[in-house]
């Protein structure tokens, strides 16, 4: 008849084989340190065959399982064991990578914890072991992927960004195009009522500019479209202002929160800078030209103003009609009309 205490080491037995079996089932390698002695009382087994490492190998490492670990990941590894020792942590947790007998390197993780197995066994610092590697190789494609998804979609941004340039500004001048022009009109003939802001449109046309090509080749005339642009672009204001080049030779400023009396002062000005360019054609000779300007405005809203009279084509037509005044004046003019 069978004792107690047999009962016991034959319990105790079937728990190890079943421990033995859910661990290798499971893939972990478990590990053992006693604290209170500073015995390795289970040493990881498992480990050593993956990696490739033959008996007589595995037992050289089996004590300095930390000079397979990889320089990079070392520093984390004990500074993960020394807290959890500290009490810093409830458990410790650290992913590291080891060096086959290949050289290559494997990713593993360990697990565990601090027991305190009573006065008999002691306190003992338990945990497993176990291969990650293809979970860490599919993060690191993943990671990949989603760094090359991210340039794309900066790429695509850029593009977007020069699509969007380009189809909203002229290419030799540099300012907005027509497109760009109306667009912003549009936006500020609904905005403007809101505010109680008057709103002021310029279109200007070279006065013979045909003349300008035919004597002097179209290389000069493009320098002068750009001189007159460069005029536009220092003379208005950065970020409310929009000073577009909108056909051949003609160009509009378009001047959100100004009345008429200020946007013809403006185009007096431009009309007289115009006049005084010169653009060098060969050694001491000059090109110049003047323009004729129009100039239309939209007075700030009041209560007996309907939205309806805030249209910008509206606006565009009265400044296009301005300037013909102004080159039926003479040109090299400028005529204007409010509301």
């Amino acid at each position: 008849m069978a004792q107690a205490g047999d009962i016991n080491v034959i319990d105790e037995d079937i728990y190890r084989e079943r421990l033995r079996l859910a661990l290798e089932a499971g893939g972990l390698d478990l590990w053992e340190n006693n604290l209170t002695t500073g015995e390795v009382t289970h040493r990881v087994s498992r480990v050593f065959s993956d990696l490739g490492y033959d008996e007589q190998a595995s037992l050289a490492y089996m004590d300095d399982l930390f000079s397979l670990v990889h320089p990079d990941d070392q520093l984390q590894v004990k500074q993960a064991i020394a807290a959890h020792l500290a009490g810093e942590t409830r458990q410790y947790r650290c992913e590291f990578r080891l060096r086959a007998h290949s050289g290559e390197w494997l990713w593993y993780a360990n697990y565990g914890k601090i027991m305190d197995a009573g006065e008999r066994l002691g306190r003992r610092f338990i945990g497993v072991t176990f291969n990650i590697d293809d979970r860490k190789r599919r993060e690191e494609e993943l990671a990949l992927a989603n760094q090359l998804l991210a340039e794309q979609n900066r790429e695509l941004d850029r593009m977007n960004a020069a699509l969007q340039v380009l189809a909203t500004t002229d290419a030799l001048t540099g300012l907005a195009n027509r497109r760009l022009l109306i667009e912003t009109g549009e936006k500020e003939c609904r905005r403007g009522p809101r505010y109680a802001q008057p709103l002021s449109l310029l279109i200007l046309d070279i006065d013979h500019f045909k003349c300008v090509n035919d004597r002097w080749g179209h290389p000069i005339g493009d320098r002068v479209l750009i001189a007159i642009a460069e005029l536009c672009r220092s003379r208005f204001r950065q970020g409310t202002d929009v000073a577009a080049r909108i056909g051949g030779e003609e160009f509009a400023i378009l001047m959100p929160a100004t009345p008429y009396d200020e946007g013809k002062r403006v185009a007096e000005w431009l009309r007289e800078a115009i006049a005084g360019l010169r653009i060098n054609v060969d050694e001491g000779i000059t090109a110049t030209c003047t323009a004729s300007i129009g100039v239309a405005s939209l007075p700030a809203k009041d209560g007996q103003t309907s939205n309806a009279a805030w249209d910008f084509e509206h606006l565009f037509v009265a400044a296009d009609r301005a300037l013909y005044q102004a080159k039926a004046a003479g040109r090299n003019s400028v005529c204007g009309t409010e509301g």
